[in-house]
């Protein structure tokens, strides 16, 4: 499929979005194989003279738990409560051996008899020992009885050493990483990735030998791959002609179906991707007692079926929230989104490490004084009322529960009874200044739109723009509130901003059914208050338009690199519905004190991943530990009884061993026992995780969940 015919070759223009539809989507991004704790790659896996490239697109990726990192993925044997230390092996192993060997001495030099060869004398005749008989024969017998002996000698010590067992523990691990090494064996042409057997299997083998070509050639790419993928799921579905798609890969080879910007990466990577299965490696879970045994030193990794269900993680300042998780899922969502899968919004304050401007297909920042993009503060709809509803959302959302009756409703009405008359008026939307008019009472104002009603014989909407006459002014009237908020918006910075008008450059979440990749810097210096509105503008835009959306094959992601003072009611309600909308909100909070105390568990209700950074407190560690919940386990207790001593001789030994080791003579007793325990409590979470480690719990879209892993986020 082109990006210039049918479906994939001409994309739809729209006037409320900034780029096209995408031609054909797909996958996430893939690193080479990795140890357990891989370099970080300077870009995309290439079909380089090592093979990496066919190495990453030949390997199988097993099923596994949600959050285990696929690529390379070996489950861990099940855990055995018999399992005998290492330390213990070791100790065993080495004890049996030095018995062996000093058995075998004694055995040799004679110090035992000679009885052990007597089975030998016996089953040999007297002539080959006789002088003048064959003695050769004899002395290759000699030699291959001692061999048999020595062997079972061999034999019996290493049972009872347990030599195999220590052998796997130890030197499996090490074979295991020199078999990776080794060249890949080719697999069957059928089974072979790089000859793209579903499109032979498909009807399109012509298309399948010029990608192979272009495989083998080294002009492809993991997102070229994943990509071309998405495309041909595009045509299985449909969507999109056969011939189409034939015509578009024999003509471009592996920049067929390219996104709507032409490119086929992004200009630097910071973390491990595999496109194939969807999935950012985001650290290494430890080896630590209380992570399920299962997921010990695996990859930990987020994708899309993890992120549907939204995520929230919680640190103080400087504790890499955004280095080790935001930057890299915004980088997994824009790679995906070059694949054709997914649209990214990432929004975070101005000079935030969310990515290079050439990672995004547009970067709006508000407050520039020459803005490249410019937002739209309506969201793109035309509805007057669903405008109202968004903006009130935006302006006084975070006070709603002080508001009469509670929530924002009075809001969204007051907004409405001026919004619809001016669109009805003036053909568009206020700006801010004209809003800011409207909402302070200005009688001026007030007249010369009720004048432009009459001119259109309007008479519900007079109505409407009379009934807010009425109320402006009174006390109480939720228009001074909503007046001074919009006063927060109306400044000189940002003046060349939400231009009602709209324009090429005006960004509309209405375009979440393309593949956008949009950065959004907020000025949090000088304008906090006026960033936070925004924060809480475009969450309420998100949620609304997401779940809107007619065509959801594309997964929505936004991720809101502070979230504080952006969480309400109504956007709790709103990341409800994203779930069953393909899409999902990554938010970040230094601590859950930014979100009303009414809210903080039914946030963390709401949210499916859920993350508690090295340094949280005790009251957020709690919060975390009460969602978490409990789990049985197996406790041991040991008490040290003291021994009394019946008779001279007892004493006198226990009076000996007491001045010699300074304690009484004891018996311990262990009692073990069944309790529930919380899976991580407040203090575990605030005092024993280490620094760069991070507790992370994640559930899917489709219900499965991995309880909460210690994560290891610097592997």
């Amino acid at each position: 499929m082109d990006t210039e015919g049918t479906q994939h070759d001409a994309p739809h223009t729209r006037t409320d979005h900034p780029l096209p539809r995408p031609a054909a989507p797909p996958l996430p991004s893939a690193p080479p194989a990795a140890p357990r704790i891989p370099p970080v790659p300077s870009g995309p896996p290439a079909a380089h003279e090592d093979g990496t490239f066919l190495r990453w697109l030949r390997a199988p990726r097993r099923a596994a738990a949600p959050g285990i990192w696929t690529y390379g993925h070996v489950p861990r044997p099940e855990e055995s409560p018999d399992r005998v230390p290492t330390r213990q092996l070791v100790t065993g192993a080495l004890i049996s051996f030095l018995c062996g060997w000093l058995l075998w001495s004694l055995l040799w030099n004679g110090y035992l008899g000679p009885y052990w060869i007597y089975p030998l004398l016996l089953l040999t005749p007297d002539s080959w020992r006789s002088a003048g008989g064959d003695k050769m024969i004899f002395v290759w017998l000699t030699y291959l009885y001692y061999a048999l002996f020595l062997a079972l000698l061999v034999l019996v010590f290493g049972r009872l050493g347990r030599w195999a067992e220590l052998g796997r523990r130890c030197l499996g691990p090490l074979l295991r990483r020199a078999r990776k090494r080794r060249p890949d064996a080719v697999p069957e042409p059928q089974e072979d990735r790089a000859q793209w057997p579903a499109l032979r299997a498909g009807g399109a083998p012509d298309a399948a030998d010029k990608l192979a070509a272009e495989t083998f050639a080294g002009r492809m790419n993991d997102v070229d791959v994943a990509r071309v993928e998405r495309a041909w799921q595009s045509v299985r579905s449909g969507r999109n002609s056969l011939a189409s798609f034939t015509d578009t890969v024999l003509r471009h080879g592996a920049a067929a179906c390219a996104h709507p910007s032409g490119l086929r990466d992004l200009p630097a990577r910071t973390a491990h991707h595999d496109l194939l299965a969807h999935q950012v490696r985001i650290g290494t879970a430890a080896d630590h007692p209380r992570n399920p045994h299962r997921h010990r030193g695996t990859g930990f990794a987020l994708d899309p079926a993890l992120l549907g269900t939204s995520l929230l993680a919680v640190g103080p300042p400087g504790c890499g929230k955004t280095t080790r998780v935001v930057r890299p899922v915004v980088e997994a969502m824009c790679l995906q989104a070059l694949a054709g899968r997914s649209a990214v919004v990432a929004v975070g304050a101005a000079g935030s490490a969310l990515g290079p401007d050439d990672a995004f297909d547009a970067v709006v920042r508000i407050g520039a004084s020459e803005p490249d993009c410019d937002l739209d503060l309506y969201g793109g709809t035309t509805d007057p009322d669903e405008a109202a509803g968004i903006l009130a959302e935006a302006l006084v959302g975070d006070l709603a529960a002080t508001l009469p009756g509670g929530d924002s409703r009075r809001a969204a009405t007051a907004l409405g009874q001026l919004l619809g008359p001016f669109r009805a008026a003036r053909g568009r939307f206020p700006s801010v200044p004209e809003l800011r008019e409207l909402l302070d009472g200005s009688a001026t104002a007030l007249a010369s739109l009720r004048t432009a009603l009459e001119t259109t014989e309007s008479h519900p909407l007079l109505r409407e723009l009379d009934a807010r006459a009425r109320q402006s002014g009174r006390p109480g009237d939720i228009g001074d509130l909503l007046a001074d908020r919009v006063a927060l918006l109306d400044r000189p910075a940002f003046a060349p901003y939400f231009d009602p008008r709209g324009g090429d450059r005006q960004l509309s979440l209405r375009s979440l059914d393309h593949p956008l990749r949009v950065r959004i810097d907020l000025p949090e210096r000088g304008h906090a208050e006026a960033s936070r509105i925004l924060a809480r503008l475009v969450l309420a835009q998100f949620t609304e338009c997401a779940a809107a959306r007619g065509d959801r094959s594309l997964f929505a992601c936004l991720v809101l690199d502070d979230a504080a003072h952006t969480v309400t009611a109504e956007s709790l309600r709103g990341l409800q519905r994203l779930r069953a909308a393909n899409a999902g909100v990554l938010m970040t909070l230094r601590s859950l004190d930014d979100v009303p105390e009414a809210l903080r568990s039914a946030l963390l209700g709401a949210v499916g991943c859920r993350m508690a950074f090295a340094g949280v407190t005790t009251w957020d560690g709690a919060r975390f530990a009460e969602v978490w919940g409990k789990e049985w386990v197996e406790t041991r207790d040991v008490t040290d009884r003291q021994i009394i001593a019946e008779g001279a001789a007892m004493k006198a030994f226990h009076l000996f061993r007491h001045l010699v080791t300074g304690k009484a003579v004891t018996a311990k007793a262990v009692t073990v026992r069944t309790v529930e325990r919380e899976r991580w409590s407040a203090s575990d979470l605030a005092n024993s995780v280490p620094p760069g480690h991070a507790v992370l719990s994640v559930t899917s879209v489709r219900g499965e969940h991995a309880p909460p892993v210690l994560v290891d986020l610097r592997g």
